[in-house]
């Protein structure tokens, strides 16, 4: 399996609406003890651990938001995973703050990090977890790269703190499993 935490690297973007797919991932690799390895040859930071005897990767691209699928596609393609065993973690603006939603497959609904990794994979059967980082009512882009308030972020530590569970049972029962336990109303 490949679980995809989109965001955008560096300091400025670390704490970021736009970014809260990286703090997802990296929660669950520290809770587990994993390390993030920069991988130049596919353009992402890459952690690997193993589970019920299978391999599985945690991929963090470097490429920037709008170019996700490059590093998606690279890492997918080098381990042979197939699009059903990539799941993406990425924030919604059309999502209340800490909000959950998990599906199986969807468009981009205009989230351009998910766009691209639509673009490079070839299909819009991608399995997904989806933040909410609220709505504003200022410009798009300023709002995603703003950070969250005090009040926000314990919410979403809430979301981060499940982490580890979600993905554990991504992993042992499967994305219906964690539709119907972890999606929130």
């Amino acid at each position: 399996m490949l679980i995809v935490g989109l965001g955008n690297p560096g300091k400025s973007y670390a704490n970021t609406r736009h970014n809260v797919g990286f703090m997802f991932v990296d929660r669950f690799a520290e809770e587990n003890d994993l390390f993030f390895k920069l991988e130049n040859k596919f353009s992402c930071y890459l952690a690997s651990f193993m589970r019920n005897g299978e391999t599985h990767y945690l991929v963090k691209p470097m490429t920037y938001m709008n170019n996700s699928g490059i590093s998606v596609s690279a890492v997918a393609n080098y381990y042979k995973i197939p699009t059903e065993e990539i799941l993406l973690v990425y924030d919604d603006r059309d999502l209340d703050i800490a909000q959950m939603r998990i599906r199986k497959k969807g468009t981009s609904g205009g989230h351009r990090g998910v766009s691209s990794v639509i673009d490079q994979i070839g299909t819009s059967e991608i399995a997904r977890i989806r933040i909410g980082i609220g709505r504003n009512r200022q410009d798009a882009k300023d709002y995603v790269l703003s950070p969250f308030g005090k009040e926000e972020k314990k919410l979403l530590s809430e979301v981060f703190d499940k982490a580890t569970n979600i993905i554990n049972d991504y992993l042992d029962y499967g994305i219906d499993y964690i539709m119907n336990n972890y999606n929130n109303r």
